[in-house]
């Protein structure tokens, strides 16, 4: 457990870097591109010295050719794609802290409407009271966050609602992944397909932001700049390996707390110029926890 909430305050490190990456580099879509391709490059590596790996990989072009495993099935690295690509538009922007807290909530509230649907293959699960009470408390969270005054919202706009949608979107990737998993038996494999579909889907970003964005006159010159990638591979690592060990539920649990917990800390010891981390943020993100481990453990008594 105590593992699995160190990862979660990598994702929020990797945040911080692919955030200031993508102001350094002033191109988001390029600094997450970079980033995924990292992990891309890693992961192959990985899948070359494995033959289990490898052996899961034609396990799964055989599944999807037969009609065993559903296309859409495969493409849950969009998911962790567009994830990343928030990271290098508005993470550098809004703070650790906001963006965590908006990620936090579209994993809550998307895992609660996926199990109430039963979409994607995962079991359905009814929405009972804590859960639904512990989605309001999240909204609350957030409101609280964002100290909401009339007028306020514009200000934040759309670099709030991208990590929003970005954190839904995790579940969709996590309930697509864990089914690839299984079919290929072999996280490698599963993980392998997540980088490529994400790698593809960022070059496609990447490409069509050049019309606009282009190029950068140079690259940054800071070395932990170019890190996310190789942190995301440790975070990704750590969340096949203690899976099995502390479940799906503590596993989300961990990954919650270390999330907002790192975020707090990072924004309060190496704040940017561009984030204000302020009581109402801090106070947001503890209520917002409270509500996104009511949701995650209200999956247990359901």
């Amino acid at each position: 457990m105590g593992v699995s909430v160190v990862a979660g305050v990598f994702v929020a490190l990797q945040s911080r870097i692919n955030g200031e990456f993508g102001l350094a580099l002033g191109n988001g879509a390029l600094a997450a591109l970079i980033s995924f391709s990292t992990g891309l490059t890693v992961i192959t590596l990985v899948m070359i010295g494995r033959p289990a790996g490898r052996a899961g990989l034609a396990t799964l072009r055989a599944a999807v050719a037969e009609g065993r495993l559903p296309w859409w099935a495969m493409v849950g690295g969009a998911g962790g794609a567009f994830l990343v690509l928030t990271q290098g538009l508005s993470a550098g922007v809004l703070g650790v802290a906001v963006f965590s807290i908006a990620v936090v909530t579209g994993q809550s509230l998307g895992a609660v409407l996926i199990d109430s649907r039963g979409w994607f293959g995962v079991t359905k699960v009814p929405l009972r009271l804590q859960r639904g009470l512990g989605a309001l408390i999240v909204l609350v969270g957030v409101v609280v966050a964002l100290d909401v005054t009339p007028g306020s919202l514009p200000d934040v706009g759309l670099l709030f609602l991208l990590p929003l949608l970005a954190g839904a979107g995790t579940g969709f990737q996590q309930a697509v992944n864990g089914r690839v998993r299984n079919v290929a038996g072999s996280a490698i494999a599963a993980t392998f397909v997540n980088f490529v579909v994400g790698t593809l889907v960022l070059t496609t970003a990447f490409l069509a932001s050049l019309p606009t964005l282009g190029l950068p006159a140079s690259l940054p010159g800071t070395w932990w700049l170019w890190t996310g990638g190789f942190i995301g591979v440790v975070f990704i690592v750590v969340q096949v390996t203690v899976v099995g060990i502390v479940g799906v539920l503590g596993l989300g649990v961990s990954l919650i707390s270390g999330q907002l917990i790192g975020s707090i800390i990072l924004d309060a010891v190496a704040p940017l110029s561009t984030s204000h981390l302020s009581a109402s943020t801090i106070i947001g993100a503890l209520v917002t926890l409270a509500g996104a481990l009511m949701v995650t453990l209200g999956r247990r008594t359901t």
